[in-house]
């Protein structure tokens, strides 16, 4: 099943609610997936064997500018195993660090300025904030030009909350990088992907990327702290990504 539009996993408990998986789209009507599309959610699809990385699938947007990534603590490398299981299993664009974007796509700072106020940054946040357990996996497109989408892309995530607590960082963070005089949309919407693909060869499939959630347990169930924050240029194409600087929380 390939989704084209949001999707968002629900709990029961402290459980993935595999019996109500919400799609919807501003031009669509809520639709509920059935106990009988969802058939022996224990079994999981094998991997297929392993393209090397320059096999896969590239991520063909261009992106832009330096970039502010969180990067969540993990439990047995559980993140990190998510992002190389699901590019394994679709061929699809390799992630090259788990994260969640904090700023995307500065283009008024050079390199050096951007490093020495990366490098000040546990003077002003002396530790960010711990997220709470994921609200749900959530596949959707973005399409560059929509509200609050940058960039023409499918992606899989993890779907995070935030706070008054995660505002006020956020904030103090752009007031960091920016100065006093800056705007950013509110609420932050924070989220740790574990799939990219292309939109128009999208082979990520919804109820894939819910049972490898659910047979994966720390992925939805863990509050995460916030290990560290780091600098990319993230311009061009994903595979020209570098990590240019990262300072730890712990």
């Amino acid at each position: 099943m390939t989704i084209m539009t949001d999707v968002q996993v629900p709990f029961v408990g402290s459980n993935p609610d595999l019996s109500k998986l919400f799609l919807s789209s501003p031009a669509s009507d809520t639709h509920v997936v059935s106990d009988e599309e969802i058939s022996e959610p224990e079994q999981e699809p094998a991997l297929l064997p392993s393209a090397s990385l320059s096999e896969r699938r590239k991520l063909q947007w261009e992106f832009k500018g330096l970039t502010i990534w969180l990067e969540l603590e993990e439990f047995d490398n559980d993140l990190t195993r998510a992002i190389s299981d699901l590019s394994t299993r679709h061929n699809s664009p390799f992630i090259p660090k788990s994260h969640t974007t904090a700023i995307y796509g500065m283009e008024h700072l050079t390199v050096e300025d951007a490093k020495a106020k990366l490098r000040s940054v546990r003077e002003i946040i002396p530790q960010w904030p711990m997220f709470s357990r994921p609200t749900g996996v959530t596949q959707d497109i973005a399409q560059v030009g929509r509200p609050g989408q940058v960039c023409s892309i499918a992606w899989s995530e993890l779907t995070l909350a935030t706070n008054e607590h995660h505002e006020a960082a956020l904030d103090a963070l752009y007031r960091l990088f920016y100065g006093k005089a800056f705007t950013r949309d509110r609420p932050w919407k924070p989220h740790n992907s574990i799939a990219y693909d292309n939109p128009e060869d999208n082979t990520l499939s919804l109820l894939d990327t819910v049972l490898y959630a659910s047979q994966n347990p720390t992925l939805l169930h863990n509050e995460r702290r916030v290990e560290a924050i780091s600098l990319w240029d993230t311009n061009g194409k994903m595979e020209d990504w570098k990590c240019l600087e990262r300072v730890s929380f712990w």
